[in-house]
């Protein structure tokens, strides 16, 4: 009974974060406000949670990691592939030599093996975070791409050179080749789980639904159960799982374009991966915050390991570990920009130079998160010989103030980063919006008019009835095809403020015809059952205006 209470009150903290977020006079990141919210869960609750990380790993990420790979633009993620690898496993190995031999040279009672594990476990970053921040202070949107990009490959690369590290410490010994191969096998294998469960999932689903029919609701829930089954099909055969997860929802966004799925499913579904999103989260962060009372105490425990009588010291590491991570993360983009630069120059093209405002948000936005924390947790207690993992609380309150500090720098620094620096526009995004809108109505209005007809011979019914109906239909999408058949000959800007002035009455219009609707059915002259339909009709309109 105790475990449902605490589950209920991470949830409960996880809905009030939403609301806190926003009454507070000031800009906080929502993690923050949710770790906050789990450390007061741990106060006031007897009896803490035991988190094991092979759950955690199961439930919270594939449906997050599935979700990211599913929603990421794919053509902003295939130009860009150059530096996202970079940053995905280059980066990784930078921080993981790089900040391993710093640590270890700043503590030098934690093992250098054991160093290169904490460095490991806290190169991957982490998108949800990112997101956050990025939601109250707008990151440009490549920018913002790149670094969901990296977040979603780099948390393979970052496991399977912390669980290198750890072998190492365990037994003595590591092998550069062994742990090569066996990136190489994680990584690709774990791709071709995710594809190969995606791809047959759909269409065993496709093949049952033709044959069988199905409920309402079973599309959905084989929507949500699909990144596990991806993740477990990847772990079973000793690749990666996170990687599957995300290649699964590459993968779902490529089926997606079969345009297999009702219209009312897509709605639905939608509405359930936002509350689960939402959740899952919330609750990560929770958890997070839930657990750091007792690594504090472990940590203050177990100071003597760095060397040290005052407790301030693991201030003082916590800061210069923070440094090293940034100043790591900014020479590293500061050298791949310069490279890129080179390579462009040898192949007649241009790149712009390297900004540094634009590098230092590279450097900022490398937020830690969930993975971190996951990861260090399992960290063995003891090792073969019976003895103690050589400087484990420490290991882990440094992974877990890490996560604070990169939250807190990215929070306070990015939004004076980002003050008053402008990048040129994209027109693509607009450009292929207006050409989708053209070429959807042209097929609109081919389809209504050999519709028509149809529907005319077949009921025998009055000929004008039909033709005054397809009228009316089509009057819309002529006008939205004289706006934009000829280029350039309508003011752009014009075109965007009549948009804007037509959705804003139409919202009203439909605003007018629910409060209609639920008036009716308050005063009991239609049934509820007549209401919830239109209501529902009425929503689904709006939505597609907002």
């Amino acid at each position: 009974m105790d475990s449902i209470e605490v589950v209920l009150a991470m949830l409960l903290a996880v809905v009030a974060s939403g609301y806190l977020v926003r009454m507070l006079p000031f800009s906080m990141p929502l993690p923050l406000v949710q770790i906050a919210l789990g450390a007061l869960v741990a106060a006031v609750t007897v009896h803490g949670v035991a988190l094991d990380p092979e759950i955690f790993f199961l439930l919270f990420l594939p449906p997050l990691l599935f979700l990211d790979g599913w929603r990421i633009p794919k053509t902003g993620l295939f130009r860009d592939k150059g530096i996202i690898l970079a940053l995905a496993f280059g980066l990784v190995v930078f921080t993981v030599l790089g900040a391993g031999l710093l640590v270890h040279w700043l503590i030098p009672a934690m093992p250098l093996e054991v160093a290169f594990a904490f460095a490991a476990i806290v190169s991957p970053t982490d998108p949800v975070a990112v997101s956050s921040i990025a939601a109250r202070v707008p990151i440009p949107k490549r920018l913002m791409h790149i670094l969901e990009g990296e977040s979603l490959l780099n948390d393979a690369s970052g496991l399977v050179c912390f669980r290198f590290a750890v072998a190492a410490v365990m037994t003595g010994s590591f092998s550069l080749g062994t742990a090569s191969l066996t990136l190489v096998w994680v990584s690709l294998a774990g791709v071709a789980a995710g594809v190969a469960v995606t791809l047959g999932v759909s269409l065993a689903q496709s093949w049952l639904s033709r044959h069988f029919g199905e409920e309402s609701g079973s599309p959905i829930l084989i929507n949500l159960l699909t990144p596990f089954g991806a993740y477990l099909v990847a772990e079973h055969v000793q690749a990666s799982g996170i990687l599957a997860a995300v290649a699964a929802g590459i993968t779902m966004s490529y089926v997606e374009l079969s345009g297999r799925a009702l219209a009312t499913t897509r709605v639905q579904r939608a509405a359930v991966w936002e509350m689960v999103q939402f959740t899952l989260n919330g609750i990560m962060f929770v958890l997070l915050g839930e657990q750091l009372p007792g690594i504090l105490r472990r940590a203050a425990d177990s100071v003597e390991e760095a060397g040290h009588l005052s407790p301030w010291w693991l201030l003082a590491y916590v800061l210069a570990i923070g440094a090293i991570l940034v100043l790591l993360r900014f020479c590293w983009v500061w050298a791949a920009w310069r490279f890129s630069l080179f390579k462009a120059r040898r192949q007649g093209g241009a790149l712009p130079k390297p900004r540094l405002r634009i590098i230092a948000v590279m450097a900022l936005a490398g937020v830690r998160g969930a993975v971190t924390l996951a990861g260090v947790l399992t960290l063995p207690l003891l090792l073969p010989d019976g003895a103690e993992f050589p400087a484990r609380d420490l290991v882990i309150f440094l992974a877990a103030s890490v996560i604070l500090l990169s939250l807190l720098l990215a929070s306070v620094g990015l939004p004076r980063v980002l003050e008053g620096l402008t990048l040129p526009e994209e027109p693509a995004d607009r450009l292929e919006e207006d050409l989708a809108r053209h070429e959807a109505a042209l097929a609109a209005l081919a389809a209504i008019e050999s519709t028509h007809h149809a529907l005319a011979a077949e009921s025998g019914a009055d000929a004008d009835l039909y033709a005054n109906a397809a009228v009316r239909v089509m009057a819309d999408y002529r006008h939205r095809i004289d706006d934009r058949a000829v280029p350039g000959t309508v003011d752009a800007g014009h075109l965007r403020q009549a948009d804007r002035a037509e959705v804003a009455l139409r919202l009203a219009a439909l605003k007018a015809e629910r409060e209609t609707v639920f008036k009716l059915a308050r005063d009991t002259a239609i049934s509820d059952e007549i209401s919830r339909k239109l209501v529902r009709q009425i929503d689904l309109m709006e939505a597609r205006y907002r």
